[in-house]
């Protein structure tokens, strides 16, 4: 009898999980999203070099915003793709909704601290201070990660903490924030897609 009721227990304690958290996020993709983050970091690395601008300035070269913007979105646009892709094929998998109320709250969650991000990063490239768009990035992305924690696995809580320690350690050491938006967006996800791919498959 015990054995069947600690497995009625388990049972019923999945079925919440299930019911409450988005548990079908996978951890490909944030390996697929941290690689597109290293190599956006070197192809940016090398637009700024080509330019005649310095990665240490406090400005970078006019020609070169332009493509960083551009490959800013690409970047975007590759790593929503590998989420999406792995997302939907491990929901289908596990034989679950993906457009559920928690899909919703957790869209709405990373919408807020995004968007007000994105405005902020806008007001920096009016006033061109370049140096301190990777800092903000991390920081806001961080904050959005953070904000979703109760809505999936509560691990990406501690994967939105460094990304805001990274991005806080950039504002103060402005000529290495390449390097630092590269950890955060590449190395930090390609290390979290990993563990959450060993610990939830």
């Amino acid at each position: 009898m015990d054995t069947k009721a600690s497995e009625d227990l388990a049972h019923i304690k999945e079925m919440m999980e299930r019911s409450s958290r988005f548990i079908s996020l996978s951890g490909l993709s944030g390996i697929g999203a941290g690689i597109v983050g290293l190599a956006a970091g070197g192809i940016a690395s090398s637009i700024i070099a080509n330019s005649g601008g310095k990665i240490d300035n406090y400005f970078y070269a006019e020609a070169a915003i332009p493509k960083l913007f551009g490959l800013g979105i690409i970047a975007l646009l590759l790593a929503l793709f590998f989420g999406c892709f792995f997302t939907i094929r491990k929901s289908k998998k596990l034989g679950l909704p993906i457009w559920t109320s928690n899909t919703k709250k957790i869209l709405i969650q990373l919408a807020i601290p995004l968007f007000t991000g994105g405005i902020f990063v806008l007001a920096l490239l009016n006033h061109q201070l370049y140096g301190l768009i990777a800092g903000t990035t991390l920081i806001f992305y961080g904050l959005s990660l953070i904000n979703v924690e109760k809505q999936t696995y509560s691990d990406i809580k501690y994967l939105g903490l460094l990304e805001i320690i990274l991005g806080c350690i950039s504002l103060f050491w402005i000529g290495k924030g390449l390097i630092f938006w590269t950890i955060g967006f590449g190395v930090l996800h390609i290390v979290y897609g990993i563990i959450l791919y060993r610990k939830y498959r």
